[in-house]
């Protein structure tokens, strides 16, 4: 007996999420062979994390676990090995500097810094108004526009602070 059955069977993914987020899962699970439901673990965790304000709670861990109907430690196992998911709450949007070499050898680290002091945190922190988790991550896989940044899922390009502070206000007028 795997420990699905371990898990609070109370948690039910269908009543954390809406039915098209439901549909949306289930096409994922629809790829693979039927007894390899599992294998829609990584997308299932992000749609969920997308309807849970940014983060994984343990509640949604379980509730992917039961859906999937896998053990929720070879769910949590997925969600900590990856940084794309979050364990604890975050920001509205998540700003995600890249600074693998290409970055790094573009300026990422004046990047780094000018986005530390315009928004008073330090990598891994999140805003005290809320809007914005701050990090660090290794490589974003557009070496071509170095130095860059993700911003929830939107890439910024070939920037400079004054790039920076364009794209920050942005957001501060949409909101």
């Amino acid at each position: 007996m795997n420990d699905v059955a371990a898990t609070s069977p109370n948690v039910s993914l269908i009543e954390l999420l809406p039915a098209d987020a439901i549909q949306e899962i289930d096409r994922w699970i629809a790829k693979y062979p039927t007894e390899q439901r599992q294998s829609a673990v990584i997308q299932t965790l992000m749609i969920a994390q997308e309807h849970n304000e940014g983060w994984l709670t343990d509640e949604w861990i379980t509730a992917v676990a039961n859906y999937l109907q896998m053990p929720k430690i070879a769910v949590y196992e997925v969600a900590t090995f990856y940084s794309m998911y979050d364990l604890k709450p975050v920001g509205k949007h998540k700003i995600y500097v890249c600074t693998n070499i290409s970055c790094k050898l573009c300026g990422c680290d004046r990047i780094v810094d000018h986005l530390k002091q315009k928004l008073g945190v330090k990598l891994g922190e999140t805003t005290d108004d809320g809007r914005f988790t701050l990090r660090e991550f290794e490589c974003l896989g557009a070496c071509i526009g170095a130095p860059m940044m993700q911003i929830d899922k939107t890439y910024y390009e070939q920037l400079t602070t004054e790039k920076v502070d364009d794209i920050l206000q942005s957001f501060q007028e949409n909101e």
